[in-house]
């Protein structure tokens, strides 16, 4: 029984070996075609979704599965009516082979992961982590790179409540001599506890005030909307916005990521430049799924 459950428990030799799958996976489909025949998964958001839930559901239908699932599991499931998450999990374990969570807390992972009897996957923590977002993004970042050794990574927007970039960072600290970059309002800051990882594991991190603190040679631009699900409160828009003129201050090698959906924070003017790899990013998000429905099944 194999949980996806945070970015913590990858090493890069795990990663390499889930993004080896999920090359085999884009590159022979037919071959897996019926991998999780007989499976039913379950996909259980408590938040809204479109790239995560439809990109899981098309891997299971994808791989010969089968699925339950409801719209919107905070307004249509028994949630709705007080019952906790807990008591949902062990009930759809009688019914599911493998369960998909979105839900507003940052501990269910945890929590659920002690009452398990089948794979879990974080489809996302409230603003704590969202794993499967981040090993897409690092393996679109290895399809274009190669390698994650010796990347230059700007994180902007929202990184204080951005789950994506809790995870990301945890990935791409695996990697060696990267260095990271962040740019955000104050408010948004990147929290103490991410600075410090990094720091333990020798990855250089500057805290920027405007573009022209990174490097024209950055090779990664990870842009995130700022969270307002998160807080209350208006904290007005997003200061820094990538459109073609502040791309264009970048290297013809600097690539544009973001999780999506977007905002105002990255204009459409960029949308057909080669450089804007958001849209590659959200189609690799299937295949990435698709091989850990494999791997989770793995004896």
């Amino acid at each position: 029984m194999n949980h996806v459950l945070s970015a913590k428990q990858y090493t890069k030799e795990s990663l390499e070996e889930l993004f080896c799958l999920t090359d085999n996976i884009k590159q022979n489909p037919e071959k897996y075609a019926d991998k999780l025949a007989g499976k039913i998964i379950a996909t259980m958001f408590y938040e809204p979704s479109t790239r995560t839930r439809l990109s899981f559901e098309t891997a299971v239908l994808r791989l010969g599965g089968r699925l339950i699932t409801t719209e919107n599991a905070s307004s249509n499931s028994s949630g709705r009516k007080g019952e906790s998450l807990e008591d949902t999990v062990k009930i759809l374990q009688g019914y599911a082979d493998a369960i998909v969570i979105r839900h507003s807390s940052d501990t269910w992972p945890e929590e659920i992961a002690q009452i398990a009897t089948v794979p879990m996957i974080n489809g996302g923590a409230g603003k704590g982590e969202h794993p499967t977002q981040a090993l897409l993004d690092v393996y679109t970042i290895r399809e274009h790179r190669k390698t994650l050794d010796g990347v230059k990574v700007a994180i902007l927007g929202d990184l204080l409540n951005g789950r994506t970039i809790h995870s990301l960072l945890r990935l791409v600290s695996l990697y060696e001599n990267v260095k990271v970059y962040g740019l955000s309002k104050e408010c948004f800051a990147l929290p103490q506890e991410y600075i410090e990882m990094l720091k333990i594991r020798g990855i250089e991190y500057k805290k920027c005030t405007s573009f022209d603190e990174i490097p024209n040679d950055v090779d990664i631009m990870y842009h995130t909307r700022i969270q307002s699900e998160r807080f209350e409160g208006d904290f007005g828009r997003e200061e820094y916005i990538i459109n073609k003129e502040v791309l264009n201050k970048f290297s013809p090698n600097t690539i544009v990521l973001h999780p999506l959906p977007r905002n105002e924070e990255i204009a459409t003017d960029i949308d057909d430049d080669p450089r804007a790899m958001y849209f590659k990013q959200a189609h690799n998000g299937l295949y990435v799924r698709m091989a850990l429905f494999v791997q989770a099944f793995e004896k």
